[in-house]
C-alpha cells in the first residue's frame, strides 16, 4: 500500500470575489483535521501556509494540544498532533515527502468543478491500495487552490455530491469524506 499524505493549502487560494488571497489558519481546522488524518493512518498532515503570524499561531495551538494542558488532558488528541507538520509552501511539503521517502509524490488535489485530469475515488482507492509510491493530497481552504497552481498536480478528485444540488462543504467534512473513500473499511461489502 502507498504512503499517503494531506496538505490544508492557504495560499495561493482564491475567495470568494476570485482574487487570489493568504486565508487563515483556523482551530479547528488543525484540530480536527489532525484527528481525522490520525483515525486513517496519514504518514504526515501539513499545515501549509506562508506567513510567519500565522504560523506563530498555529505553533500555539500545537503546543497546547501536544505539551500544555491540551494534551496532558486529552492524550488521544496529543497523539493525533504527532502527524502535524507546519511548511510554508507546497513545494516544501514535497520535498519533506521526497526526503523521507525517497520518491516524487503523485500529488492529488480536490475541487467543487471537474478537470481533464479528475480522477474518481474507485479509480485512486485502487491506485493506493496497489503502489508502493507516495500520494500528497492536498486540501484548498477559502474558494479553492489557483488554478495555475492546480494545474501542475497529477490528478483532481472528482466533487462530492449529495442528493441535492448544494455543494459548499467545510474543508474539515471534506476531508473526512474522502479519506474515509480513499482509505476506510468497505463497510458495503459486508
Amino acid at each position: 500500500m502507498a504512503r499517503v499524505y494531506i496538505g490544508l493549502v492557504h495560499y495561493p487560494i482564491y475567495n470568494k470575489h476570485n482574487q487570489i488571497v493568504t486565508t487563515a489558519i483556523t482551530n479547528f481546522d488543525i484540530h480536527d483535521i489532525a484527528r481525522t488524518a490520525r483515525t486513517y493512518g496519514i504518514d504526515k498532515y501539513f499545515l501549509i501556509h506562508p506567513l510567519d503570524t500565522q504560523a506563530e499561531l498555529a505553533n500555539n495551538v500545537i503546543q497546547y494540544w501536544q505539551d500544555g494542558y491540551g494534551g496532558q488532558h486529552h492524550p488521544d488528541r496529543k497523539e493525533a498532533f504527532r502527524t502535524l507538520s507546519l511548511v510554508k509552501t507546497i513545494d516544501e511539503a514535497i520535498s519533506n515527502i521526497k526526503e523521507e521517502t525517497g520518491n516524487e509524490p503523485y500529488i492529488i488535489t480536490t475541487d467543487a468543478r471537474i478537470y481533464p485530469n479528475t480522477i474518481s475515488y474507485s479509480h485512486l482507492r485502487k491506485k493506493i491500495e496497489n503502489d508502493n509510491n507516495s500520494y500528497l493530497i492536498l486540501f484548498g481552504t477559502g474558494w479553492g487552490i489557483e488554478n495555475k497552481v492546480m494545474a501542475q498536480f497529477n490528478y483532481i478528485l472528482e466533487p462530492i455530491y449529495g442528493p441535492v444540488d448544494y455543494n459548499h462543504l467545510p474543508v474539515r467534512a471534506a476531508v473526512a469524506i474522502i479519506l474515509d473513500r480513499l482509505l476506510g473499511e468497505l463497510w458495503w461489502e459486508k
